[in-house]
């Protein structure tokens, strides 16, 4: 694996993962080691004016616009990421995983679909590692209510960010090795240990 290696950041609503990557963010600024941060939808200029259309709350797309709004923000930071693939360590808050978590296991989009057009983009750009954050719905909604606005993909009902969970755990059983579930029920703190521990066995 590169010492500057490509690391996500995923789960459902509420379940921690920008909270962890914001404390990754600080732990390698302090260490003064270079990174990127970019999100999902999201990153680079272009891709932050199509994130304001995808989770607009007046927003209504069908599930295919949907899709294609998220791989045009995807196709938008391609450069960036390339610019600095290998050269600097590249956080990202939801990717590929996300698409087929939400667009095919939550939404039934065809999965076939979904990977074509991801492998025309990518290209040679790999995940090195995934951080999956997993909630229960307690947990969820209590997170959500906390929130000072919401936006469309807040909204859902627990049916399907049960499937959309389920899926991302379905994909972590394709290579286990390139992922670690962190249970964002149980207290923060160790779980910010845990993701510290495991991102210092990454970059060193």
């Amino acid at each position: 694996m590169s010492k500057k290696p490509i690391i996500v950041f995923e789960g459902i609503e509420g379940s921690g993962k920008s909270h962890h990557i914001k404390k990754v963010s600080n732990f390698l600024e302090k260490k003064k080691i270079n990174f990127i941060k970019i999100r999902e939808p999201g990153g680079s200029l272009n891709s932050e004016k199509i994130r304001r259309l995808i989770l607009n709350k007046k927003s209504n797309f069908n599930v295919n616009t949907d899709l294609l709004l998220y791989l045009a923000s995807r196709s938008e930071n391609i450069n960036l990421i390339k610019k600095f693939q290998k050269k600097k360590i590249i956080l990202i808050d939801r990717f590929i995983d996300s698409t087929i978590a939400y667009q095919h296991y939550g939404m039934g989009i065809d999965l076939k679909i979904i990977n074509i057009i991801n492998k025309y983009l990518l290209k040679n750009i790999k995940v090195d590692f995934t951080f999956l954050n997993v909630v229960n719905k307690k947990n969820l909604f209590q997170r959500l209510k906390k929130r000072k606005s919401l936006n469309r993909y807040d909204k859902f009902d627990m049916k399907f960010y049960n499937k959309v969970q389920r899926g991302f755990l379905k994909l972590t059983k394709k290579n286990k090795k390139l992922y670690k579930i962190i249970d964002s029920n149980l207290d923060i703190k160790k779980n910010e240990q845990i993701v510290l521990n495991q991102l210092k066995t990454l970059i060193k």
